[in-house]
């Protein structure tokens, strides 16, 4: 099977610069990126405001030790846009593809559904 993926720098810089501090575990920076009234959704847990998601980026994947590549993405409009992360280190299972499922407003994110990539 072949994908077509567009190359990062496709990407909106909202999404780009997000992921680049999340990645990193900067919460100050990635926060920074987020609409006023931000929901995130990890896997069946949700997080409403800026003060829960701020808290969630800050110590989301703390426990473990991990790399992060970025092995999809794709636009599937102007204001959504899904990004697959490939997530390899010492959490369970060692490792998994995640959609970073994104929808943006006025060049912000409004909300982030993470959940298991679907092959």
């Amino acid at each position: 099977m072949t994908r077509t993926e567009p190359r990062s720098d496709t990407l909106p810089s909202t999404v780009r610069e997000f992921l680049a501090a999340s990645t990193v575990h900067d919460a100050d920076t990635a926060s920074a990126f987020l609409a006023p009234d931000p929901v995130v959704v990890d896997q069946d847990q949700t997080f409403r405001g800026r003060e829960q998601v701020h808290a969630f980026l800050h110590d989301a994947g703390s426990e473990f030790e991990y790399t992060t590549e970025q092995v999809g993405a794709r636009r599937v409009d102007d204001d959504h846009w899904v990004v697959v992360l490939r997530l390899e280190g010492t959490f369970p299972g060692g490792v998994a593809e995640l959609d970073y499922r994104f929808a943006l407003r006025g060049g912000l994110i409004t909300e982030l559904v993470i959940a298991n990539h679907d092959a």
